[in-house]
């Protein structure tokens, strides 16, 4: 929990008796400087990884990355941020999408079979991570082939989960990942 402050309150049990609650609740200055340095740390990340990954052919070719900013910066200790859903969504996602355009061409029809793969590969492998459910759409749309694996997604990913992690070690109380597999 963000910084915080101790409230406590009586609370009325069955029979009458009450007992001793006690609250975390984030006191405003903890919280914005906490954000603030969430903020500070994404912005950091995303600039290393779209430094790595620039394509002038297709600028927004992993747009997901902005999604998985929030999530790795912001929502570090959530299950989709974790090591095992942020590679294995963006990585098995990216394949998906890859294999669907070079199986069967760029339709509208592709797109759709290529996401609803994804998710079913998400959901089976516990690889969930939202952003990525992106990656199947960019990769039909660009005609990618299996080198974007490497880059622009996996540098990508990369660079923005030790950006994050190394973030997480100067900040005291905060630690990413929380689990790694």
């Amino acid at each position: 929990m963000l910084g915080g402050q101790a409230k406590q309150w009586n609370r009325s049990r069955e029979a009458g008796q009450s007992e001793q609650v006690q609250v975390l609740v984030p006191d405003r200055r903890s919280h914005l400087i906490d954000l603030g340095l969430s903020a500070v740390g994404a912005a950091i990340g995303i600039a290393i990884a779209l430094w790595l990954v620039a394509n002038e052919q297709s600028p927004f070719l992993l747009a997901s990355l902005g999604g998985t900013t929030v999530f790795l910066f912001a929502l570090g200790h959530t299950e989709p941020a974790q090591p095992r859903a942020l590679f294995g969504g963006h990585l098995g996602g990216a394949f998906i999408g890859i294999l669907c355009y070079q199986l069967f061409g760029d339709a509208l029809w592709v797109s759709v079979l290529a996401v609803v793969l994804t998710m079913i590969y998400m959901v089976t492998t516990r690889t969930i991570h939202p952003p990525a459910g992106a990656n199947p759409l960019f990769m039909v749309h660009n005609h990618a082939d299996f080198m974007v694996l490497l880059n622009p997604v996996g540098a990508g990913v990369l660079a923005l989960f030790l950006v994050a992690m190394f973030w997480s070690r100067l900040r005291p109380g905060k630690e990413y990942p929380v689990k790694w597999w």
